[in-house]
């Protein structure tokens, strides 16, 4: 069988793949995992539970709650909430560990259950590992007063926009700032945060009616945003997505700012006030090197992961480094949180406007962005990537005609036969050309018909 978890939790189809059965069996496996095999001090575990407003999200946060308290976890419910939200309200109420009901920027139809550890940390494949194998096991089944309680978690959101709040370098009195909060997580608390920091706010995107999550609106579709900064005459638009980890922005003339960018913004306003931690930034391989040029230039160097904010985390947390993300706009501070968060992002990049008295577009200057080409060739053996010698002859020539210039990244897909083909060059036409040579070599020489001969 397939692992249940998957890159960011247990995610698919709701009442599909994701039942309320499984639900309630996955609380039940985390009762004991999280919950009861981690709490030495003779209490019931307690667990934080919030959800992003999709209508699926109703009956999974209740056969969800039903497991833990079931299995004598006593369960704070957090309502609809960001999942950066119940990360930082875990360790905020010092909480045994939490659950995230969302599908994040997936459309409605999708839900999924992620869960967190004590601290708000994101668990590690052994212990979803652990969880899945629970599942198969009899479920603790507490009577009398040791089966666990639900009590509504009422000051929940304000908790998070205070903690939000106090971590500004600077108010926003006098920004203009155009929110998309892609009907999802953020609907609430994103334009009371930014009101309460003393910008001039916009909001579009805020009406959630459990259907239009992420429809044509947020961080996957920033037409919208692009529109309403425009109209508004805004100093910025910030897009979040359905459970709001991430954050894209658009400037005043409403032309892109993303997750590389806004990495750069922050690196660089960070070591300028001492506080970069080693004056280190954390990328993974997919960030453009221009952002890599611009850093070093600024005295900063990288450290690259693998695609994922999961492993951007674990090199976070294994050196001790304060700021990294992805290109996507998951920007990860840790002296403020414990996983992306797109309302935090929005805020300090806005603070830096504000403190800086530079509008966005000037801000986004600190690094070149190189044209950047990817493609996804089909239908080929994505495990052959690393040993195949023609394949391997063909990039170590597209290197060396790049040289400094530019790059090379292929990358097999994790589930399918899918190789990606990613080049950066100084130029568009040069980025294409070495970009559709190198497809050709994988599609000739991966191809899954002769692998079969």
């Amino acid at each position: 069988m397939s692992r249940l978890f998957g890159t960011d939790g247990v995610r698919g189809l709701a009442n599909g793949l994701l039942t309320a059965e499984l639900a309630m069996q996955l609380a039940q496996a985390a009762a004991v995992v999280l919950g009861h095999d981690r709490n030495s001090n003779g209490t019931r575990p307690r667990a934080v539970v919030a959800r992003d407003p999709r209508a699926s999200g109703e009956f999974i946060a209740a056969a969800v709650e039903a497991g833990l308290s079931s299995s004598g976890v006593d369960v704070y419910d957090a309502g609809v909430l960001p999942t950066p939200a119940a990360a930082y309200l875990v360790a905020d109420l010092d909480a045994d560990f939490g659950v995230m009901i969302s599908a994040s920027h997936n459309p409605a139809p999708d839900n999924g259950i992620k869960f967190f550890a004590r601290g708000g940390q994101k668990l590690p494949d052994d212990v979803e590992d652990a969880i899945e194998a629970q599942m198969s096991k009899e479920a603790v089944r507490p009577v009398g007063a040791d089966v666990g309680r639900i009590q509504r978690f009422s000051d929940a959101e304000d908790r998070y926009i205070v903690h939000l709040l106090g971590t500004l370098p600077h108010n926003l009195e006098g920004i203009r700032v155009v929110l998309d909060c892609a009907h999802g997580a953020a609907s609430g608390c994103s334009p009371q945060v930014f009101k309460d920091a003393g910008a001039d706010v916009i909001v579009i995107g805020a009406e959630p009616d459990g259907h239009n999550i992420n429809d044509g609106v947020g961080s996957t579709h920033l037409g919208p945003l692009k529109e309403a900064v425009l109209k508004y005459g805004a100093n910025l638009g910030i897009a979040h997505d359905g459970d709001a980890d991430r954050c894209l922005a658009v400037d005043h003339e409403g032309t892109e700012v993303d997750g590389d960018q806004i990495m750069a913004i922050l690196a660089v306003a960070l070591k300028k006030s001492g506080k970069l931690k080693d004056d280190v930034l954390v990328a993974t391989v997919m960030s453009n090197l221009g952002l890599k040029i611009a850093l070093r230039q600024a005295g900063i160097s990288i450290r690259e992961t693998a695609v994922g904010d999961r492993y951007v985390l674990e090199e976070m947390r294994d050196g001790g480094f304060n700021l990294g993300g992805e290109q996507s706009g998951h920007v990860i501070f840790a002296d403020y949180a414990t996983t992306g968060d797109g309302v935090l992002t929005g805020l300090q990049l806005a603070a830096q406007i504000a403190l800086t008295g530079k509008p966005l577009k000037e801000l986004a200057t600190v690094m070149t962005k190189l044209p950047q080409v990817l493609i996804n060739v089909k239908g080929v053996d994505r495990t052959r990537v690393g040993s195949n010698e023609v394949l391997a002859q063909a990039v170590a020539a597209a290197e060396a005609a790049l040289g400094d210039t530019g790059r090379v990244l292929l990358r097999p897909s994790g589930t399918e036969p899918v190789v990606r083909v990613m080049v950066e060059a100084a130029d568009e036409d040069t980025a294409h050309s070495i970009a559709e040579h190198l497809a050709q070599v994988v599609r000739a020489e991966l191809a899954l018909e002769l692998v079969s001969e």
